[in-house]
C-alpha cells in the first residue's frame, strides 16, 4: 500500500528518512528518479541515508510504474519519494494507488517563486499540480509531518 508520495528535490535525507517514515508507519522507501536509478554512486549514497530495517529501493519512473502496478509492493507500507512534479504527475496518471502528493521541498531558482518556506514553483510546476488535482489526487504542502497540511491549490 502506498502511504504517500513526496516531492523533495533532495530525495532522501534525515528529515525524510526518519520523521516521515516514522510518522507514516512506512516499512519501505521507494525513490523514483531516473538519474538516481542510473547513477550507482548516488544510489549508494541515498541508501546510506535510509533508516535501518526499512526496505529501500531506487527505480526509474518507468520501472516504478510497473512495480507499483504489480503485486510485489502489496505487503509493504510504501513511502514514495520523487524529485520533481513531472515524475509525481507521471505516477498520478499511471498508478492507481498514487493519490496523495506531498510537496515537501523544491528550492527557489530564478524561474521559481516562493509559496512556502520550503517550496518554490514555476509555471510548469503549477500546471503539473493542477493536472494532478484534476486527475483526482490530493496535493498538499508540508515540510515535516507535524506541519499543518495546506492544500497546494490555495497557494498557487
Amino acid at each position: 500500500m502506498i502511504k504517500i508520495t513526496r516531492v523533495d528535490e533532495r530525495l532522501v535525507h534525515g528529515q525524510v528518512a526518519f520523521a516521515w517514515t516514522n510518522s507514516l508507519g512506512a516499512d519501505c522507501i521507494l525513490v523514483v528518479n531516473d538519474e538516481a536509478a542510473a547513477d550507482k554512486i548516488r544510489a549508494t549514497t541515498l541508501k546510506l541515508a535510509a533508516p535501518a530495517g526499512i526496505k529501500f529501493s531506487i527505480k526509474s519512473v518507468a520501472d516504478a510504474i510497473a512495480l507499483l502496478n504489480g503485486t510485489k509492493t502489496d505487503k509493504y507500507k510504501v513511502f514514495v519519494i520523487v524529485g520533481n512534479t513531472d515524475d509525481a504527475l507521471k505516477l498520478v496518471e499511471n498508478v492507481k494507488g498514487v493519490d496523495h502528493i506531498n510537496l515537501g521541498n523544491m528550492k527557489k531558482t530564478e524561474s521559481r517563486r516562493i509559496i512556502t518556506n520550503s517550496l518554490a514553483v514555476d509555471d510548469h510546476d503549477v500546471r503539473n499540480i493542477r493536472a494532478m488535482v484534476q486527475a483526482g489526487a490530493v496535493v498538499e504542502c508540508r515540510a515535516v509531518p507535524t506541519d499543518k497540511e495546506t492544500d497546494a491549490m490555495t497557494l498557487i
